[in-house]
């Protein structure tokens, strides 16, 4: 295993705008040995780092840690993660990620994930919480071997309902991209710019809900999960669905709060056969 530092990665401070607050990158590459898997490669920069709890299994626990505590305005922040071959890597976050009420400026989150062939890879960090006023971007793409397995789960949390704060206006603009063989199979969406309190409370949207996830596992026998996964997303306070279509699975639950949210989307990974990582467990 390496471990690099690679400042060259991200512009020196003397470089970087004045407004720019953090800058990161993070790259892991886990590979298939005798004993299991484990890191082959680590490169971390800015306020990213990663952390392996000691479990005895043979996939590798992954944990994501930002820092800087939160993302503000004009934040930068960039993942990549990698699976050789035959590797198996469960990778999430410390804590649930906080977008904080912006200056002005739109901070942006890229995260690569590749997962070759007859390799597994999840990426199931814990929910991203959006303050009012906050303003971020998000690009996901992926690209995963017709024999290999990915799954990727992302939850937001519109305000913070125990501190009566609800957001009114902000930018969340999400964008996924899942490639299987190069190929493009699965392309996904979603702005909310401006009011975006009327726009959740809209019956065609959340009407009134505060959380939503969206989980997507890729594999030869993804659609078979999907009755299980139903079956599962029965809970109170939540409204979800599930299709499957061409070895892909795709989830969407929509919650009241983020305790209905977290516990339907363990119900959904437990049901696809995703055990979550322990951390994201607690």
């Amino acid at each position: 295993m390496s471990v690099n530092v690679f400042p060259s990665e991200v512009a020196s401070p003397a470089t970087l705008p004045a407004s720019i607050r953090a800058s990161g990158a993070l790259r892991l590459v886990v590979a298939h040995t005798d004993s299991g898997s484990g890191a082959e490669d680590i490169a971390e920069s800015g306020p990213l780092r990663v952390r392996f709890p000691r479990v005895r299994e043979e996939r590798l626990e992954a944990i994501l840690i930002n820092t800087a505590g939160g993302i503000v305005g004009g934040d930068r922040l960039a993942f990549q993660v990698e699976t050789r071959e035959d590797a198996s890597l469960s990778i999430t976050s410390q804590a649930a990620e906080k977008i904080y009420r912006s200056n002005g400026l739109t901070s942006r989150i890229s995260v690569s994930l590749k997962a070759e062939a007859g390799s597994e890879l999840f990426w199931l960090p814990q929910e991203t919480i959006l303050f009012d006023r906050a303003r971020v971007e998000r690009e996901i793409e992926a690209d995963v071997s017709s024999d290999g397995s990915l799954s990727i789960c992302e939850a937001v949390v519109f305000g913070r309902d125990a501190m009566g704060e609800k957001v009114e206006r902000g930018l969340l603009r999400d964008r996924w991209k899942v490639r299987r063989d190069g190929k493009l199979t699965f392309a996904d969406a979603l702005t909310l710019d401006g009011d975006i309190n009327t726009t959740l409370n809209r019956r065609a949207a959340m009407n009134g809900r505060i959380a939503m996830a969206t989980l997507i596992c890729v594999s030869r026998h993804a659609g078979d999960k999907l009755d299980a996964v139903r079956d599962a997303l029965t809970g109170e306070g939540i409204e979800a669905g599930a299709s499957a279509f061409d070895g892909m699975l795709v989830v969407r639950i929509l919650a009241d709060d983020s305790i209905s949210l977290r516990a339907a989307v363990l119900s959904a990974l437990e049901a696809a056969g995703t055990p979550p990582p322990r951390a994201y467990s607690l």
